[in-house]
């Protein structure tokens, strides 16, 4: 008989405890609370980890994309220059020369061509609505 008091005795205690635990609304809350915060830095620092994987190997395929088309411009010019007739290469090279010395008509030139490229533009856009 006393044993099986000793026993109700217990399950009576732990009954207690857990009605306890369940009452102290607060209590659950701080430590749902503290659970979610937690689970929140470590999906940040994923999240950085991950963006910052992503921003490296997009950097890398710039990288090899640039490089690539160097190559290309290097092999292309190359190619250039090596079927361009002299005669060609030494007026190309006068012309850069000239153009070097006087900047200024290069620039007013260059103004006057733009200014010719916008007006067709805007024509263009202009009829292109009527």
């Amino acid at each position: 008989m006393r044993r099986q008091i000793a026993e109700t005795r217990s399950q009576l205690g732990d009954t207690v405890e857990e009605l306890a635990a369940k009452a102290d609304v607060k209590g659950r809350a701080r430590a749902r609370a503290s659970d979610l915060r937690d689970r929140a830095g470590a999906l940040t620092v994923q999240l950085r980890s991950t963006a910052a994987h992503a921003g490296h190997l997009a950097q890398d395929k710039a990288a090899r994309a640039g490089h690539a088309v160097q190559g290309t411009a290097g092999r292309t010019g190359g190619a250039v220059r090596d079927t361009v007739p002299g005669p060609v290469k030494t007026a190309a090279t006068a012309v850069v020369q000239a153009g070097l010395r006087h900047r200024l008509p290069v620039l007013i030139a260059g103004a006057g061509a733009g200014a010719v490229v916008a007006a067709g533009l805007l024509r263009r856009r202009q009829g292109g609505r009527r």
